[in-house]
């Protein structure tokens, strides 16, 4: 793999780097976002379970070559612009062009946090290999298949605002209140520490101690 480019640019707004996966944490819920990277909170259930047997391989390491492809596991990366570090499942090098593919259990998601994960991989590579990284694939392991994502503009604005966000609330120490969403909720294997059914649903001091002076 081709070595880090030297740069004097910091870790985006200061401080310690984020781990590549906290912006699709911090995508897919601020909440669970600090719960995990600043409460350093993390609970398995069946979801986590299958993406980490999904990485089995890929977390071995490794390079191989076929067809003409160059291909390397489990790859250190990092990007000082974004001031994210982590390690890409798979490099795919195509004439020595770096194209990044992310492994992730499930099936394609109407929002975009795997999408922002993967082009914040490309911000590294591209400081990396001092190239331009146009598309990337996301393996999903329900349907055994990969998916092109194109990395344009609109994505790399919304990958470069997630990261400042996420830094934010990283800097700040902070830990959101919960917002209970179904469909998120549920799949999330830390509900059960976070509660969020619960403390969604906020009762003013006035209308708590009236309904204990009625009891």
């Amino acid at each position: 793999m081709a070595d880090v480019q030297q740069t004097t640019v910091g870790n985006g707004e200061g401080g310690d780097p984020l781990s590549l996966s906290a912006l699709q944490h911090y995508l897919y819920c601020p909440r669970q976002c600090a719960l995990i990277h600043v409460e350093r909170l993390w609970v398995e259930n069946q979801f986590t379970a299958e993406g980490r047997l999904l990485h089995a391989r890929t977390d071995l390491g490794g390079e191989e070559a076929r067809q003409g492809l160059r291909i390397a596991r489990a790859v250190p990366i990092r990007s000082w612009r974004l001031g994210v570090v982590g390690v890409a499942d798979v490099i795919e090098l195509r004439g020595g062009e770096p194209v990044p593919v992310e492994y992730k259990r499930g099936r394609p998601k109407a929002h975009r946090a795997d999408e922002v994960q993967l082009c914040a991989q490309a911000f590294c590579l591209e400081e990396m290999f001092g190239t331009t990284v146009a598309e990337g694939f996301l393996f999903y392991g329900s349907i055994r298949r990969r998916r092109a994502v194109a990395l344009d503009a609109e994505l790399r604005t919304l990958t470069t605002s997630t990261a400042a966000d996420a830094r934010r609330l990283m800097m700040e120490g902070r830990t959101p209140l919960p917002v209970y969403e179904a469909h998120k909720c549920e799949a999330c294997s830390l509900k059960a520490e976070c509660h969020p059914e619960r403390l969604t649903k906020r009762v003013s001091i006035g209308r708590w101690l009236a309904a204990r002076i009625d009891e």
